[in-house]
């Protein structure tokens, strides 16, 4: 099986819970925060549902400064509703898609993917294992965080991997 695939079917496999954990978001609370330190639920929400496009830098650029100078050009449309976050999800996930299926296996095995930090090299790897620990985990990690926020606010937690308090089956 090649590599692509495996990250497409990895790719849909997390959509899934990631699609379950948009629909709870409440509205009207995209600047509540559990923590003076902790960033605000709309833009975690957003940041979870555009993770997936993330793959389109990691096989098409060959590296990306989270904190270049005069700062970051990249600002996330924020949303009102969650029919409106749902629908940047699905763009996200049609675009991190289509990369993967244009792309090859021998581009991501064999070329590297540097990530900056103003002009600091964080890390550099192969693109796959960006795509794995940069792209997948992190979005793993994100929805994750968002789900403690929707316990927070009182809203359902989704079955993810397993049964959650508030679905009793995945």
């Amino acid at each position: 099986m090649k590599i692509t695939e495996l990250l497409l079917a990895e790719l849909d496999r997390e959509a899934e819970g990631i699609r379950k954990t948009l629909q709870n978001v409440p509205e009207g609370k995209n600047d509540w925060k559990p923590h003076e330190k902790s960033m605000p639920l709309g833009y975690l929400a957003t940041i979870v549902a555009t993770i997936p496009s993330w793959i389109d830098m990691v096989v098409n650029m060959d590296e990306l400064d989270i904190n270049p100078p005069g700062g970051a050009k990249f600002k996330p449309q924020e949303w009102k509703t969650r029919s409106e976050l749902l629908q940047q999800f699905e763009n996200s996930l049609q675009q991190g898609r289509e990369v993967l299926q244009k792309t090859t296996d021998d581009r991501l095995l064999n070329t590297k993917w540097r990530m900056l930090a103003a002009g600091k090299l964080m890390s550099e790897q192969p693109r796959y294992v960006a795509i794995r620990d940069g792209v997948l985990n992190h979005m793993a990690h994100h929805r994750g965080q968002l789900t403690v926020y929707l316990r927070l606010n009182e809203q359902k937690v989704p079955a993810i991997y397993g049964p959650s308090a508030d679905e009793g089956k995945s």
